[in-house]
């Protein structure tokens, strides 16, 4: 990957490593010509954004072992789709985005001000599940 930038100018961060995230599954969401669905925005999931993407038809909880996908709870950050994400923003669905693992390419669609109003506040961990939920 060559050096991209996030949406705060700055360079992108990692977004997630467990699960792997990213087109190229290498932790990144940045955009790639071959990637139309465009995993760009870096988002910590909750349950209500994976229910609505499910009813959207794009279960994320569910494992694929065929397409090497574990599947997501909350709390997993993931590489979300600009096209979803706006979706769910409109439907109040929306899940928060790490703007430091955010590709600025995001900005074309959405702005910074939207963006920031969803920003996770968790810090730099990598998983919410460790603020004492359990499963």
């Amino acid at each position: 990957m060559e050096s991209e930038a996030n949406v705060l100018g700055g360079e992108l961060a990692p977004c997630g490593t467990d699960p792997m995230t990213g087109a190229m599954r290498d932790g990144y969401c940045y955009p790639l010509q071959r990637d139309p669905g465009r995993h760009e925005i870096c988002a910590v999931m909750t349950e209500e954004f994976l229910q609505y993407s499910k009813g959207q038809g794009n279960d994320l909880v569910t494992p694929r072992p065929d397409l090497d996908f574990p599947g997501l709870e909350p709390g997993n950050r993931w590489c979300v789709c600009v096209p979803r994400w706006m979706e769910a923003e409109l439907a109040d669905r929306a899940p928060p985005v790490v703007l430091e693992a955010t590709s600025e390419d995001v900005l074309e669609d959405i702005s910074r001000s939207t963006l920031e109003a969803h920003e996770h506040d968790g810090g730099e961990t990598q998983s919410a599940a460790s603020n004492g939920h359990s499963n």
